[in-house]
């Protein structure tokens, strides 16, 4: 059996004209280490779950990606990371939101799924939790990154100016990771800071099981980056799978279908990451770019930004 992975660091990217050499390497190399990261598991023969926290352990790392140490700030300028994981074998699911301090909130939400009996946990008692299973926790000065502080300030700025400069890369910050394992199981995890600026309190699609994390063995895994709102009114993850279910339709029509109508004829901006029961992949998105990668056992992993 073949195992298969795919990852994502956010859509909605720097824009191209932006873009400097040095970062554009920069970001590769991040997405590479969480290939590695993930790939290590399945090449072992471990299960696609642990291949998809590790992976999303390692962009939650990176200061470079919207999640964990490199969380963007709310409009409060305070740091709230919403993450969560999905296991296709029998759609165990954990998810917590707007937490603060875990290093490595997809951990948390593993913790949520394994040691409670609930799905979704925000506040103090997710952080009992994430405590609880020896998970190691960091202060402000681990997750603040000078570029997240300067980008909350223009985007303040632009705020109190009445203005927008359509820039998505302000609204579209997630970290993913699906995996089919060699025994044919599926798992998904996604990880965010969400969106700069956004209102204290504010819940994506991230933890919310369907809309941007999704997996099940009979059809497919996905990640989801983008628009979050929208993502959620569509429940995008989960759309793919019925439309694979119910319709028939391979996981290359049924997630380009899902990215390029129904999110972006609803101002649905982002893409998704998704591999299906029989290892394949695909990575649609309807933005500039998005960061993401991709390997399959016995050949070698390659990265992507741009189209």
């Amino acid at each position: 059996m073949r195992y298969s992975l795919a990852v994502h660091g956010g859509a909605g990217t720097i824009l191209k004209s932006n873009m400097t050499p040095e970062k554009e390497a920069a970001y590769h190399a991040g997405l590479r280490r969480a290939l590695d990261a993930g790939e290590t598991v399945l090449r072992d023969g471990g299960s696609a779950l642990d291949a998809v926290t590790a992976s999303v352990c390692a962009l939650e790392d990176e200061p470079l990606f919207n999640a964990g140490r490199g969380a963007v700030f709310t409009d409060q300028g305070e740091q709230e990371m919403d993450a969560a994981v999905m296991d296709g074998r029998d759609r165990r699911a954990g998810t917590v939101a707007s937490i603060f301090g875990p290093k490595n909130p997809v951990l948390a939400a593993r913790a949520v799924m394994e040691h409670t009996v609930h799905v979704t946990m925000t506040g103090p008692n997710a952080l009992a939790v994430a405590r609880k299973a020896g998970l190691e926790f960091a202060g402000k000065d681990y997750f603040f990154t000078q570029a997240r502080w300067d980008a909350l300030q223009e985007t303040l700025r632009l705020k109190k100016a009445g203005e927008d400069d359509g820039d998505p890369s302000r609204r579209h910050g997630t970290v993913g990771a699906v995996a089919r394992d060699q025994d044919g199981n599926l798992a998904a995890a996604t990880s965010t800071g969400g969106w700069t600026g956004k209102a204290a309190g504010r819940i994506g699609d991230t933890p919310v099981i369907g809309a941007g994390t999704f997996a099940d063995n009979a059809t497919c895994a996905v990640s989801g980056t983008g628009h979050g709102e929208i993502f959620m009114r569509w429940t995008a993850a989960s759309e793919i799978a019925a439309r694979m279910r119910h319709a028939g339709e391979s996981l290359e029509q049924a997630a380009r279908h899902v990215v390029m109508v129904d999110l972006k004829e609803n101002d649905g901006s982002g893409g998704v990451i998704a591999i299906d029961r029989d290892g394949n992949i695909t990575l649609p998105f309807n933005s500039e770019g998005m960061y993401r990668g991709f390997v399959r056992s016995g050949e070698q992993p390659q990265t992507a930004i741009y189209r």
